[in-house]
């Protein structure tokens, strides 16, 4: 049975409205996470002929900003994040075999472009984090419920790589041999934070606020 879709954390109780903010960890990322996927559209069909840079570019450039907003919660810094990401691709573009191949190196190419935003703002001293209002587009804050905020902001206190797993799972629908090429980890790795990032997703819900 797979951990990334089976573990649980069974604390808490449902409130009225069956959204398990301070029982199910799980069921509650998975919840706004798979909300905000679907706020987003469906994800693009595999095309049957190639596609050139500029289909990738239309086509996947709005997921992978939500993906970095999720990591980084800046919009602008989010966005920075993609457009680097997409000059990367454009500089090895004759080395990938084929659209999947560039979608994967998209996807790594924004986990680490994320962690290196992480790690330079840790450094900074004179770096202050933004007001949650900030941290995401109005638009999109605007039509998340308080529950689904509640879960962002929790998501927001993990560390680097535990969000990034539940990030690539519950936002991107990856599966954890998906997650581990994107994260450059194993999968027995995959496995084991995501056990860690739900109960300490659980505990940051939790926590008073």
């Amino acid at each position: 049975m797979n951990l990334l879709t089976r573990h649980t954390v069974q604390t808490g109780v449902e409130d009225r409205q069956g959204f398990m903010l301070e029982g199910n960890a799980e069921r509650s990322v998975e919840a706004t996470l798979g909300h905000l996927r679907v706020m987003d559209g469906p994800a693009p069909a595999q095309a049957p002929v190639p596609l050139t840079l500029e289909d990738l570019y239309r086509q996947h450039r709005m997921r992978l900003v939500r993906l970095a907003i999720l990591l980084v919660d800046e919009p602008a810094t989010a966005e920075d994040v993609v457009q680097e990401a997409f000059t990367g691709l454009h500089r090895n573009w004759g080395r990938l075999r084929d659209a999947a191949a560039a979608v994967g190196y998209l996807r790594t190419a924004v986990v680490n472009g994320s962690r290196s935003v992480l790690r330079r703002r840790k450094t900074a001293r004179e770096y202050v984090p933004p007001h949650a209002v900030n941290a995401r587009s109005a638009e999109s804050l605007a039509m998340l419920s308080s529950e689904h905020q509640a879960v962002v902001s929790a998501l927001s206190k993990l560390p680097p790589r535990q969000r990034e797993v539940l990030v690539l799972r519950y936002y991107g629908g990856l599966s954890e041999a998906e997650i581990s090429e994107a994260a450059g980890i194993s999968k027995g790795t995959v496995k084991s934070t995501a056990s860690r990032a739900l109960e300490a997703l659980q505990k940051a819900m939790q926590a008073p606020q």
